[in-house]
């Protein structure tokens, strides 16, 4: 292992709503993919210390640091206490509504490192070692103190108060300034590759960026409904969702990075860049609840949109887009994150059967429908061809919610949720939100269900299990209750949840299974699936008892509020692609449960209407 890696908890991310970047606590960027999340990056350092490119700003003598973000924002404010002095850097992603770029010219990305001294002298360094398409790049030097990097369409300038200087192969610029109480710089990176090159901002303009992010952060804060215990936490979470949106599209990415291992040294280390239909339902409900409709209907635009080259068949995956061949491969010259190999970009889960998938989709929209939004006729018609589907597919074996890569199984999880698709199909064609014969669809949920409590009941367990006739437990059959399958207080779910707690969670934290998934190696705690666990206990009346394995949950995020795809239960580090959105679609939708249990007042909804 290298010792010079840092842990996963010891970033923070600032993104502009179509890229992201993971910054140190240390001042350095060791992550950012542009223009897309899914694209290749400019920093990866946290994937390869020495070939991955970072941006470094920080004293250049010892320090300690702390941080913060400004308010309900996504703007990031970092401390650094020296012996001589302290220093305070604002880094952003500047953002604006589409009627204020069309004013003014804006660079198509733009990363801004606003620094300032706050008392005393502080010397500071920076490091620039841009990336791109995985090669190193040649930097020349122009004029306004401008270095600036063409590669094929891409071009990256970086303007900077701080003079640079270019090594002889033009591969990393360096520079050290000093600054004194009440001095300023600003080092500005910008990114085109779709449109002009704009010299990105410095000086008066740049500060002024900062302010503009920060108010038009405050304002989508603003928005949420959201007002009982853990307002902070949610609204974070809320943040990140986010921040891991592709706004021209809507749709919502699992993480920004990729193949952050779920064991250090080993080879679970998947590309999380994708958008996963897995995660359509509970991400609506997160949104809607929060008080957030245009996310809502833009994610649930993308769902339908995203699909409709796979229909009636769906894929598991698809990117930003809704591109469907994403090919999985390994980039052997990169390290991995602490010698983590392979470092995978793609994702061959996208090739899996998921039935899952269609009762995500279609829950997502009676989700949308519950909480006042309106359907129109293609939708409907394409929901029914859904339902159709899933008539003619659910006996099959499939992969599972979890993609092991082990073979098709008959998963527990999966007939549930096809039981789910056709039920919520049929309360909207009653209801009036889908027009279209739902012929056979009640006959068949009825059948899904009496096979589920016939062959996923297992006597001697006194338990459901996760595959039918089967002996396995996986903690994805706490999401019977919470999809409206079993009542929490039912004796056979009361019974499934304690022992489900009692066989996969180690104090707060839950691993998703203990069987073999076809890999090699182990996995740590799956972050979201403690928080169903969370949700079943509060369903089933036991308050205090699930308020208190929240709160216990809350304490592995890190000191900006960030949580991972997984926790490792011995150390409690963060493992797995990082920030995910699943672990905090499980921090809303818990808190919001929670609230539900203890009678707190909940915020009406607000209408809306789709059009496919």
């Amino acid at each position: 292992m290298t010792p010079d890696y840092l842990p996963i908890s010891d970033y923070a991310i600032i993104g502009d709503c179509r890229s992201a970047a993971l910054v140190s606590r240390g001042g350095s960027i060791d992550w950012w993919c542009a223009p897309r999340f899914d694209s290749p990056p400019v920093f990866a350092a946290i994937l390869d210390r020495t070939r991955g490119g970072s941006f470094r700003v920080a004293p250049a003598a010892a320090f300690s640091s702390s941080r913060r973000y400004v308010g309900h924002t996504a703007v990031l404010e970092t401390t650094f206490t020296t012996s001589s002095g302290t220093l305070r850097m604002i880094d952003v992603m500047p953002v604006a509504d589409e009627e204020v770029k069309a004013r003014s010219l804006w660079p198509e990305h733009e990363v801004l490192r606003s620094l300032e001294a706050i008392d005393g002298e502080v010397e500071v360094e920076i490091v620039y070692r841009p990336r791109l398409a995985y090669a190193m790049p040649r930097i020349t030097s122009h004029a306004h103190q401008t270095l600036m990097i063409e590669s094929g369409r891409v071009v990256l300038l970086l303007r900077t108060e701080v003079p640079l200087t270019v090594n002889e192969d033009g591969t990393e610029a360096r520079g050290r300034c000093r600054l004194r109480a009440g001095e300023r710089a600003v080092l500005a990176l910008s990114f085109a590759q779709s449109s002009p090159a704009v010299l990105p901002a410095v000086a008066d303009r740049a500060r002024e960026l900062v302010k503009d992010a920060v108010d038009w952060w405050e304002r989508w804060s603003s928005q949420c409904r959201y007002d009982w215990h853990y307002r902070d936490e949610v609204l974070r979470s809320a943040l990140t969702l986010k921040l891991l949106t592709y706004s021209p599209s809507g749709a919502i990415v699992a993480a920004p990075t990729t193949s952050l291992p779920e064991s250090i040294g080993g080879v679970r280390n998947w590309d999380y860049r994708y958008c996963w239909l897995r995660d359509a339902s509970l991400t609506l409900r997160a949104l809607l609840d929060l008080g957030f409709p245009v996310e809502a209907e833009s994610f649930l635009s993308w769902l339908l949109h995203a699909t409709r080259l796979t229909q009636p068949k769906l894929q598991v995956l698809y990117d930003v887009y809704g591109e469907s061949h994403l090919p999985e491969r390994s980039l052997a010259h990169l390290d991995g994150y602490r010698g983590s190999r392979p470092v995978r970009i793609g994702n061959d889960a996208a090739k899996q059967l998921q039935l899952d998938v269609y009762g995500e989709v279609i829950d997502g929209a009676y989700q949308f429908v519950a909480r006042g939004g309106q359907l129109d006729r293609v939708t409907g018609s394409v929901l029914l061809r859904l339902g159709r589907t899933v008539c003619n597919l659910w006996k099959l074996p499939d992969d599972g919610i979890w993609e092991p890569r082990s073979g098709r199984r008959q998963n527990t999880h999966s007939k549930v949720m096809c039981w789910l698709a056709l039920e919520r199909l049929v309360r909207l064609q009653a209801d009036g939100h889908v027009r279209g014969s739902v012929a056979g669809f009640a006959s068949v949920r009825d059948e899904i269900r009496a096979t589920v409590e016939r062959e996923a009941w297992n006597p001697e367990m006194g338990s459901y299990v996760a595959t039918l006739g089967g002996r396995d437990l996986d903690a994805s059959l706490l999401r019977l209750p919470l999809c409206g399958y079993v009542d929490a207080r039912n004796d056979r779910m009361r019974a499934t949840t304690a022992r489900v707690r009692d066989t996969l969670a180690v104090d707060a934290l839950m691993y998703r299974y203990l069987v073999d998934d076809g890999l090699p190696g182990d996995e740590g705690a799956f972050g979201i699936c403690s928080f169903w666990g969370v949700e079943c206990l509060a369903r089933e009346g036991r308050l205090d008892e699930a308020t208190q394995w929240f709160e216990a949950l809350l304490h592995y995020a890190n000191d900006v509020g960030l949580l991972a795809e997984e926790i490792d239960v011995q150390t409690g580090d963060l493992l797995g692609n990082f920030p995910q959105a699943f672990t905090h679609v499980g921090v809303i939708n818990a808190a919001l449960t929670l609230a539900e249990a203890a009678g707190a007042p909940q915020s009406g909804a607000t209408a809306m209407s789709h059009t496919a």
